[in-house]
């Protein structure tokens, strides 16, 4: 039976992520933060490489199961699907990440599945101005990226929701005052 956390935030780039995912890192005891970026490759040996590191992934998070170690992660395998499914890359990654999806529902946590966006989708110019953002091949930051990632993600947790019960499928407009926004996950997480 699961006596720990698995929690994974993801969302549009401006959506909050790194502001969301330090509050949980800080908030619950036990918590170990990931930030991942997934891989730069955008040609069809991309596939394998992304397969490849998420499946090692999947294995790590299996052996730190009932360790009561939560762990909090700043995108994932999400992040490939919904950047193939906008065109980003060369290769379909469908086939793999339902294949990880299955995986990843059967852990042995409490799973969470949050996806942050802004209700406001013209507050994303104002969020990438913050700071210095990196920019990853093909997707500079920018209001257009930003609001296609975000629809797509919305869509992903919709379909993760109807597919797979235990997951617990969280969307928080993260464009209300902070404290709103942490208030709300903290009561949804239950700590």
């Amino acid at each position: 039976m699961a006596n720990s956390k698995l929690i994974v935030v993801e969302g549009a780039q401006g959506a909050g992520k790194t502001t969301i995912t330090d509050f949980l890192r800080y908030s619950l005891s036990y918590t170990n933060l990931y930030r991942l970026c997934g891989t730069s490759d955008l040609t069809k040996t991309g596939l394998k490489k992304a397969t490849d590191m998420y499946e090692t992934l999947l294995d790590y998070v299996e052996k730190l199961e009932n360790l009561s170690i939560n762990l909090v992660f700043d995108r994932t395998f999400f992040t490939e699907e919904n950047y193939c499914r906008l065109g980003k890359k060369e290769y379909s990654f469908t086939e793999e990440y339902n294949k990880l999806l299955e995986r990843f529902s059967k852990l042995d946590f409490e799973i969470y599945y949050i996806t942050l966006y802004l209700e406001d989708e013209n507050l994303y110019n104002e969020r990438l101005k913050r700071g210095n953002k990196a920019v990853f091949k093909n997707s500079a930051f920018g209001i257009e990226n930003s609001i296609g990632q975000q629809r797509v993600y919305l869509e992903m947790a919709k379909e993760i929701k109807e597919k797979y019960p235990n997951i617990n499928v969280i969307n928080v407009k993260s464009d209300k005052p902070l404290e709103e926004v942490k208030q709300e996950i903290r009561e949804k997480i239950g700590f």
